[in-house]
């Protein structure tokens, strides 16, 4: 065994063996529904802030985003610029604290939850769950392929080993220790990524002989390098920064994270610490452009990051972040895992269906569906069909389409209804769909007309259908219309 292989594989079990520990330590703080699904709302600001930071940057982005740099040039920074206005500090700001607010005054625990008692529509909760599970999937499934492909690459084992290993880690510390080992994971990850992606950015600017060097190195390769929009154009930059931004604001996995904060103080102190946090999106890009000016004639620009790191660092060095890598791609999987358990009991079962059920009986539910849901990724991904990447690179857009503005209307007008909630969601969500099968025409994602066609039908429909209750939204709206 070589001593780069030899040293990947100590720090890869160190890590894993980590977040094992995480898990069963937090199992032992998992005592009923509550704190399985939301760790009983005491979530702390550190904790919270960088367990978003953790879910929102997965392997995809860290990986995809260096290709992208590679690809693109710097233009691609405007992406991360962007996911730190849009995707983070006003995400926080403006629908953190009513989600907060709103979730516990409805005693909701999801997405759907909230949605179904805001618009009092079984409807709205069965279709946002059914959305919810089936794109969440797929994107695990992909998820999952990628640390396969981390696995084989780094320590020479078979594909399907990396997404077993990998796989049966996750599965076992969210069945075990719930939200709150997906939390204290993911702060343990978002720290693995940053102290990585740092250290890998430091040494590749010395490497290639600093920015000044890598704008002019970058500019004799193609001057679109290092232009805006440079050889992307406006476009595919500004759909594709605008879906992994704006995308964040109707995403499950991220705004539990709300839910689960100990109170609004918290979630002041967490926006900062957030913010700065998601700071980091503009490495990869920056690394990927790098990347180009180093190893100009890489056959998959996917492989910018990995490259530089086995080639500039030190064994360990490359070992640290290869490693933040597999953090990006476990900390969103464990996110999402959670997320689909909630959708399938607490949503489907409990309120959809309306079986009615122990509270120890949705814990071992809940403990169980998170398991057999892992179980079923971990089995399609063995041999994922050709079409789980397309799918995948439009799973956020369904999602987000469907879900955005009946949570951002349902926090902030009171006039919206339940058929404006319901045009929107199933509007919004069947464009996004059939643009992206359609091949995004003009390149632009399919996000973009799902959310705006999303808009138009909860504004225009609302204005002409049937208000909800006056009870209901003045027991919604209270504290906000007396100023506590």
């Amino acid at each position: 065994m070589s001593d780069h292989l030899f040293t990947y594989v100590i720090v890869l079990a160190v890590y894993l063996l980590g977040l094992v520990l995480i898990g069963l330590l937090t199992g032992r703080r998992t005592r009923n529904v509550e704190d399985f699904y939301l760790g009983g709302r005491k979530i702390g600001p550190w904790v919270t802030a960088f367990s978003f930071v953790a879910a929102y940057f997965s392997s995809v982005v860290i990986i995809g985003g260096g290709g992208f740099g590679y690809m693109f040039g710097l233009a691609t920074l405007w992406i991360g610029a962007i996911n730190v206005v849009l995707g983070t500090l006003a995400v926080w700001i403006i629908l953190g604290p009513r989600i907060r607010e709103f979730t516990q005054r409805l005693k909701t625990m999801t997405i759907p939850g909230f949605l179904g008692k805001r618009y009092q529509s079984n409807f709205a909760l069965i279709f946002c769950a059914v959305i919810i599970v089936l794109f969440m999937i797929i994107y695990n499934v992909s998820i999952l392929k990628g640390m396969g492909h981390i696995f084989q690459v780094l320590i020479n084992i078979p594909y399907i080993y990396g997404v077993v290993l990998s796989g049966i880690i996750i599965l076992f510390y969210v069945s075990v220790g719930g939200y709150l080992a997906v939390v204290w994971t993911g702060f343990t990850q978002a720290v693995v990524m940053g102290v990585s992606l740092l250290v890998l950015t430091i040494a590749a600017l010395v490497s290639a002989g600093g920015l000044a060097a890598v704008n002019r190195s970058l500019e004799v390769i193609n001057p679109g390098l290092i232009r805006t929009p440079g050889v992307w154009g406006w476009p595919g930059l500004l759909s594709f920064a605008l879906i992994v931004s704006f995308g964040v604001w109707g995403m499950p996995q991220l705004l539990v994270r709300f839910y689960s904060i100990k109170n609004i103080k918290v979630i002041r102190a967490g926006t900062v610490m957030a913010t700065i946090g998601t700071c980091m999106a503009l490495l990869p890009y920056l690394n990927g452009a790098i990347a180009r000016v180093l190893f100009p004639n890489l056959a998959n620009p996917d492989l910018a990051i990995p490259t530089l790191a086995k080639n500039i660092l030190s064994p360990f060095g490359a070992a640290i972040v290869l490693a933040g890598v597999v953090a990006a791609g476990m900390s969103t999987f464990a996110s999402v895992l959670i997320i689909l358990s909630g959708s399938i009991v607490q949503d489907v079962i409990r309120l959809g269906f309306k079986f009615n059920i122990s509270k120890e009986k949705a814990l071992a539910l809940g403990k169980l569906s998170s398991a057999l849901i892992g179980l079923i990724s971990i089995f399609i991904a063995f041999r994922p069909p050709a079409l789980v990447l397309t799918l995948t690179a439009f799973s956020w857009a369904v999602i987000a389409s469907t879900t955005l503005w009946p949570i951002l209307f349902g926090l902030y007008w009171k006039g919206t209804t339940k058929k404006g909630c319901v045009y929107s969601m199933v509007g919004g969500s069947v464009t996004a769909l059939v643009w992206m099968l359609a091949g995004k025409p003009w390149g632009i994602h399919g996000f973009i007309p799902g959310i705006v066609v999303g808009l138009i039908l909860i504004v225009v429909v609302s204005l002409f259908t049937e208000k909800l209750p006056s009870e209901l939204l003045n027991t919604i709206y209270r504290q906000r219309e007396t100023g506590n």
